[in-house]
């Protein structure tokens, strides 16, 4: 293969001829990474959604631990959030109109701004060029952080995309899953290959070192080498630390909805430095929608993973 394409053909043995890895897995392991990802401070910010998402003259409604949260776009662009009742007669915010920057309520016209109103107090928001925080300090319970815990991402001029799936599980089961890449190429055999766990966490370096392929079609894969870890108790990030792509990251956030239900929110940020990656960067309407869909995938199944976990913790029948 030329190698100004990032393709190679790859082998590897079928399915049922895998190494199996469930010596490997170890739960004693998975719940000790996962412990420590729970201890970190998130400064109570909760990712809601794309920045993308989130436009001017428009007001965006999401739910966090079962809180209503309105999200629209001030002055200049600035984003803005608050409780997602009108402290008037409780219309629903998320339906308001926007105006000179001010969330207008359509039942009697009350518009609202960065100040409190009555009841009524804006939260601490974040974008942060992809994503959009919420700071709920009264369902975090920690100590407040001026701004999200971010990991480092590729610099300007990347490519990123946003995909939210929900489930019934709790947020520690999304990144879970996440901490068990064992299970990669037996549970997504349609997107990996050649999976090899290089390096588990310690508490002195704790993330893990992964060697895998990632499939395209037929025996045409993108081999890489990626770390997973945890910034904060609802991210987990993997980065590409070596082969095509090298500095990519895909984040999963957590967001607890409420009731057992949990928003999971992947956002795919990539670099190259090819020089097509300016077509592909100008292609980004296109591409997105695909990137969406294969994220989508591959959380319909760990969805059904982290679903199977919340409902075993919930019966006291999780194993380990």
């Amino acid at each position: 293969m030329p190698n100004r394409l990032p393709l190679r053909t790859f082998t590897s043995p079928a399915w049922p001829r895998q190494e199996p890895t469930w010596r490997e897995a170890k739960p004693a392991l998975i719940e000790a990474v996962l412990k420590r990802a729970t201890a970190k401070p998130s400064g109570n910010w909760f990712v809601v959604g794309a920045s993308r998402d989130v436009v001017r003259g428009k007001a965006s409604g999401r739910t966090v631990a079962g809180r209503e949260v309105v999200l629209w776009r001030g002055p200049g662009g600035v984003l803005r959030a608050g409780p997602g009742a009108c402290p008037h007669l409780g219309a629903p915010l998320c339906d308001g109109a926007v105006a000179d920057g001010r969330l207008v309520c359509r039942w009697h016209g009350l518009a609202l701004g960065g100040g409190r109103f009555g009841s009524w107090s804006p939260l601490p928001a974040h974008d942060d060029g992809v994503l959009v925080w919420v700071r709920l300090d009264d369902v975090g319970g920690e100590e407040p952080l001026p701004a999200p815990v971010l990991p480092a991402r590729p610099p300007a001029g990347s490519l990123d995309a946003v995909a939210t799936v929900v489930g019934r599980c709790e947020p520690e089961d999304v990144i879970a899953n996440r901490l068990d890449p064992w299970h990669g190429a037996w549970f997504h055999p349609y997107s990996f290959a050649n999976l090899r766990v290089l390096r588990t966490p310690t508490e002195e370096e704790d993330r893990f070192l992964v060697e895998v392929t990632f499939r395209v079609a037929g025996r045409l894969g993108v081999p890489v080498t990626a770390e997973f870890a945890c910034p904060e108790p609802r991210t987990v990030v993997m980065r590409i630390v070596a082969g095509e792509g090298e500095g990519s990251v895909v984040e999963t956030h957590a967001t607890p909805l409420g009731s057992g239900r949990t928003a999971v929110v992947e956002a795919v940020v990539a670099q190259s430095d090819r020089r097509g990656f300016a077509l592909a960067r100008a292609l980004a309407p296109l591409i997105r929608p695909v990137l969406r869909q294969a994220a989508t995938r591959l959380w319909r199944d760990d969805l059904a993973y982290a679903e199977r976990r919340y409902a075993l913790r919930s019966k006291g029948a999780f194993p380990g």
